[in-house]
């Protein structure tokens, strides 16, 4: 239709208007809104959920009545299509065993927390190669250890279980342990873990210490605990959330509580949005997601107490790891409680605000950050030096 006629057409009102003939725009999300992403395979059991770019890596979990499958890493697209997987190896699948895609190094690598055998693993999704990063070790009971020697301030004498873990300014990767009472730091490019915080407080007894994140700033961490079931705190069925500094000489400062659930609610995920929000998983009775503001005010929930009816077709079923994909939250709803393999999935919470990127420091997993932040380049002094070893066998005719 030519101009002139178009415009004729429209004076006589014999076409619709171009807005009513223009493709309509898909309605934004309501706040609260979730969705079905994807399900997840055998053997089930997501943990937390590390979005990075526009993939998201999903971990399994441990099955509380054991699997014969070893643990899986899942690789799908933030629109929920499986791509591709990785059998994690070396598991003893005698043993309750599970995998946390905890956090990425500075070269997209995932970092990956074995909770049975202790072992931090570094896997390439380019290759698929797996190497120990580092392995945190089985603890004795500090009523039974030698004096002087690392030991667990739990009244149980549990297993190792890292679970959460996020980066330091200084490369150092700090990690939660969910069974024996300490935050572990791990040095620069890996090796040893030293015990970096020990405490009563993170005495759960079987439901301890879960997420960890770093905070504005990069002085402080945001832990949640499960419980005090070790009878470390004064009440003992309640979660809670604590911030514990970074001192200046690379110790924890004193623990602070930010807030406390309801009894047997046991958070587990927690992630914080840009505008200081923290939204933490209830993995426990109440089957929700919280919004708590900055001070610890709880601003809303998300999903019906207790049956976690949330408007999709999978209610949340014990809620697990969060990661930020946009507005969304992405939620790994584990069913950890009941073990029903239909709501074992990743799940989309719409938010209506944006989540804080997950910090990564310029070289994390590697040697060669200093407190400052900068950057040795020892590797170019390898080159400059190998550099000379040539040059010096040429002349002298090797």
């Amino acid at each position: 239709m030519s101009a002139r006629r178009l415009l004729l057409a429209l004076a006589l009102g014999l076409l619709p208007s171009l807005a009513a003939a223009a493709p309509a725009q898909a309605a934004a999300r309501p706040r609260g809104d979730v969705q079905v992403l994807a399900l997840i395979p055998p053997p089930g059991f997501p943990a937390f959920p590390l979005v990075l770019g526009d993939r998201i890596y999903e971990g399994t979990y441990a099955n509380p009545t054991g699997s014969p499958m070893p643990s899986r890493v899942l690789e799908y697209t933030t629109g929920g299509e499986l791509l591709r997987s990785w059998t994690v190896l070396g598991q003893d699948v005698s043993q309750t065993h599970g995998i946390q895609v905890a956090t990425y190094d500075s070269r997209g690598n995932l970092i990956l927390l074995d909770d049975t055998s202790g072992r931090i693993l570094r896997l390439d999704p380019r290759t698929g190669d797996q190497t120990l990063y580092s392995r945190v070790p089985d603890l004795p009971n500090c009523s039974s250890a030698p004096a002087g020697t690392a030991c667990s301030q739990t009244t149980l004498d549990l297993a190792p279980e890292p679970d959460y873990a996020a980066w330091g300014p200084d490369g150092s990767l700090y990690v939660t342990d969910y069974q024996q009472a300490v935050i572990w730091r791990i040095p620069p490019g890996g090796g040893k873990p030293q015990i970096w915080l020990s405490s009563r407080l993170l005495d759960g007894g079987p439901f301890g210490t879960a997420c960890l994140v770093m905070m504005p700033g990069q002085r402080t961490l945001l832990f949640a605990q499960a419980s005090n079931g070790g009878l470390g705190g004064p009440n003992p069925t309640t979660g809670k959330v604590y911030e514990v500094p970074i001192q200046p000489d690379g110790g924890p400062g004193p623990l602070k509580q930010i807030w406390e659930s309801p009894p047997a609610d046991a958070p587990d995920g927690c992630m914080l949005a840009k505008s200081g929000d923290i939204y933490v998983a209830m993995s426990g009775f109440s089957n929700q997601i919280v919004e708590l503001s900055p001070q610890g005010q709880q601003i809303a929930a998300f999903g019906q107490a207790y049956t976690g009816a949330n408007g999709s077709s999978i209610p949340f079923d014990t809620p697990s790891g969060m990661d930020w994909a946009g507005t969304d939250l992405i939620i790994a709803n584990q069913s950890y409680i009941a073990q029903n393999t239909a709501d074992m999935a990743l799940l989309s919470l719409e938010t209506g605000e944006s989540g804080l990127p997950t910090y990564v420091p310029a070289d994390a997993g590697y040697t060669g950050i200093t407190a400052a932040g900068h950057r040795h380049r020892p590797r170019h002094k390898a080159r400059h030096k190998h550099r000379k070893a040539r040059t010096r066998r040429r002349r002298e005719g090797v």
